[in-house]
């Protein structure tokens, strides 16, 4: 037994070695031919020192594509499944986000299956796709679980033309943010040259008539933050070619986006087939005959979070912004957070705001309602005076500013006042209109005594309108109280802006209707307060 056992060893040794060399002389690549010093330097001297490496000599492990195979990447935010074909993204599942406020909602997830057809996080030499022509190796391991505190690196390799690709992605456990390397060698026998390219691709993000809520193109570039949500637009294509820093595909609160290392950056973004794509490329990559070039890139997929983003490179972090007021937006968003911490419930912390904003502006406020009062005491002298000179504009307005110099009013005392809270005013419609913060929060979750659900969700709009209709009523009182204008038609005009802003604000986030009804009924006490005192 032992003998027979000996046999098929040294049988089996033998056959291995026989294989071995076999695959040595009929396989294995054939030695480049030896460059003269001249053309050495000469090499170096036409690559650019920073984009081409003469790559370290070593024994390459044999490569051996494979079919494609999922690749699960679990970290305590989200779950990601690639595929090692490419590395292309196939699942992106937020932990701590669901698609709906209703028991057992799945979680948001950032890819769609159109999406995936598109080479979601694949890369692209000049223009091609290398998740579809290339040949890629098995992966090192098929489930990655990163532990709190922890960071681990996943790899793909491949071969696509002449050139050998290594991906190693690295996820963090308490980021959204995933760096990428990416080793490109020239294993063919002439110089290449060419254009690396990073794509993303995603289904609206949002339902298409949700108008303050659109799924848009964003991005960085020389003019600053900027972007575009007109399908017809995007559908013409868009291109951003100087000082780009990043590409992105965005909500109110969910992004996806990709930043690769700075320099000779180009963006591209389009929308066809129901579908948001980008694709940022890396250009003029210069790779001589055995060299080496890597090329870092970092993707953002998650929340758009001050928090998580913060610190992201390539201006990842200005991601997060509120138009023309975000230097108001942020700090009072900032507020809000606070008083949330205080409080535990998002409606009583925006509540709460809105009586600070008021008493921070109560003087101001004081002085336009008193400038309107004293507008009211004369409105019958200047009536009267319309009506004398009605056929004669110029010499009726020399006697109203003859009435305004005696009784000592000014006529826009009661709108400067006013006129300088408005900027506080859009900044904090622009900070509850787009945090995430709001997303799902909940105010009043049920009608109170009952199991009906009303404002559970405060980035929703309030199911029955009751906060809209009170919003309407409460403007409609506060004008009754203020000086009707003396121009007959302006007065018109502001007898219907009451229904127009109720029409307005019916489909409005009710954290936003909350905000602006308590501010009104504020408005209206304070008023009263002057009224009566006066």
């Amino acid at each position: 037994m032992d003998n027979d056992n000996t046999k098929r060893t040294l049988i089996a040794i033998g056959l291995s070695t026989l294989i071995l060399l076999g695959w040595t002389y009929f396989f294995s690549p054939q030695p480049q031919p030896a460059q003269a010093p001249a053309e050495q330097a000469a090499t170096m001297q036409n690559s650019p020192a920073t984009a081409s490496v003469p790559a370290e000599p070593k024994e390459a492990p044999a490569f051996v594509p494979v079919d494609g195979q999922d690749v699960v990447v679990e970290t305590p935010l989200f779950k990601a499944v690639l595929n090692s074909a490419g590395g292309i993204l196939t699942d992106f599942e937020l932990k701590n986000y669901t698609t709906s406020i209703e028991p057992g909602a799945p979680q948001v997830n950032l890819v769609s299956s159109a999406a995936m057809d598109k080479g979601l996080l694949g890369i692209l030499w000049n223009g091609q796709g290398s998740w579809r022509s290339g040949q890629w190796a098995a992966p090192e391991q098929t489930r990655v679980t990163v532990s709190e505190g922890d960071e681990t690196n996943v790899t793909f390799s491949g071969v696509f033309g002449g050139l050998a690709i290594v991906r190693t992605l690295t996820f963090k456990a308490d980021s959204y943010l995933i760096k990428e390397d990416i080793a490109l060698t020239n294993t063919s026998t002439t110089p290449i040259s060419g254009r690396l390219g990073f794509t993303l691709a995603s289904k609206p993000l949002t339902h298409p008539d949700d108008r303050y809520n659109m799924t848009r193109v964003s991005w960085l570039d020389a003019e600053g933050t900027d972007n575009e949500n007109d399908r017809e637009d995007l559908g013409a294509g868009v291109s951003r070619l100087d000082g780009v820093g990043w590409g992105a595909i965005q909500s109110n609160y969910f992004v996806l986006a990709v930043a690769p290392e700075a320099g000779n950056l180009a963006m591209h973004a389009k929308y066809a087939g129901d579908l948001f794509r980008i694709q940022m490329d890396k250009e003029n990559i210069d790779l001589a005959q055995g060299t080496q070039v890597n090329v870092g890139n970092n993707y953002y997929l998650g929340p758009i979070s001050e928090n998580f983003l913060a610190g992201t490179p390539n201006g990842l972090e200005s991601i997060v912004t509120y138009g023309f007021f975000d230097v108001l937006a942020k700090p009072l968003l900032q507020l809000l957070n606070f008083l949330y911490g205080m409080v535990g419930n998002w409606g009583v912390a925006i509540i709460l705001l809105t009586v600070i904003i008021k008493i921070v502006f109560w003087p101001l406020s004081n002085k336009s309602y008193k400038s309107m009062n004293k507008m009211k005491k004369i409105q019958p002298l200047m009536a009267k005076v319309r009506e004398q000179y009605k056929d004669d504009r110029q010499k009726m307005n020399e006697e109203m500013m003859r009435l305004y110099k005696t009784y000592k009013v000014n006529p826009a005392g009661g709108c400067l006042p006013m006129m300088m809270q408005i900027p506080v005013f859009f900044g904090l419609y622009q900070a509850l209109l787009g945090a995430i913060e709001l997303r799902h929060a909940s105010f009043i979750a049920h009608v109170p005594f009952t199991d009906i659900v009303w404002l559970a969700d405060l980035s929703a709009k309030d199911p029955f309108y009751v906060t809209p209709l009170i919003m309407g009523a409460s403007m409609f009182l506060q004008q009754k109280m203020t000086p009707s204008p003396g121009d007959p038609t302006q007065a018109k005009v502001m007898l219907f802006m009451p229904v127009i802003f109720t029409f307005l604000f019916l489909n409005f986030p009710s954290g936003l209707v909350v905000y602006w009804m308590v501010n009104n009924v504020l408005s209206i006490a304070q008023q009263w307060m002057l009224t009566r005192d006066a």
